[in-house]
């Protein structure tokens, strides 16, 4: 789908379902690959098909079921992997975690980048902003960039992540909704899991919003 200069195709990958989002520059064919968690063949089908030159990959936080394939995305692209900070420590556990839900991980690789509140990620003319919101996970993180919001576990349409994980924060998740509630409410949201929506939308009708 397209919006505006940014493209992206949403991946409904693993078991858990989870979204693995791609965005693109259509001009550059400069790609971010958000949340591989499962079915790398499928997600390199994508990108080869689609002749995208994928310049990084960013974990939106690193619970097991959106990092699975981390390894086999990396080694075909050569793309470096960039996490918030405070999430290293789920980063570097990740396979003792997806062992607990009965689901063989291979190692990560080590992240590439270690992401801050802030910071900005550039794709030839497209910027996305990293947002951080914790709650989910203690380095959740969004993407905000083109009218688009790539929120992962934090904000769902009609929904929110779960906080009784191991660093999740109730509090702090109300928080982060509170940031994301600042954006334009014609924001296009794209989840880590489920359908789209708009940041108008939750306001309106996420239950946790009122």
């Amino acid at each position: 789908m397209q919006k505006g200069p940014l493209q992206f195709k949403v991946l409904e990958v693993g078991p858990l379902a989870a979204n693995c989002i791609i965005v693109w520059e259509k001009i550059s064919a400069g790609a971010v690959v958000v949340d591989p968690g499962d079915e790398p063949d499928r997600i390199m089908d994508f990108i080869n098909n689609s002749a995208l030159k994928v310049k990084y990959i960013v974990c939106t936080h690193a619970h097991f079921d959106h990092v699975g394939a981390i390894p086999e995305v990396k080694a075909a692209t050569g793309a470096p992997v960039a996490v918030h900070a405070d999430e290293l420590e789920i980063y570097q556990g990740v396979k003792d975690q997806a062992a607990l839900w009965g689901y063989s991980l291979a190692p990560l690789p080590p992240p590439d980048v270690l992401l801050r509140d802030g910071d900005f990620i550039n794709i030839g003319a497209l910027r996305f902003e990293v947002i951080h919101t914790p709650g989910h996970s203690p380095g959740g993180i969004c993407l905000y960039g083109e009218n688009v919001a790539i929120t992962g576990d934090t904000l769902f349409a009609g929904s929110i992540g779960r906080t009784d994980f191991y660093g999740g924060d109730y509090g702090l998740i109300m928080r982060s909704l509170r940031r994301l509630a600042a954006l334009p409410e014609d924001t296009l949201l794209l989840p880590g899991h489920g359908p789209s929506s708009t940041i108008g939308e939750e306001i309106k009708n996420n239950p946790f919003y009122q």
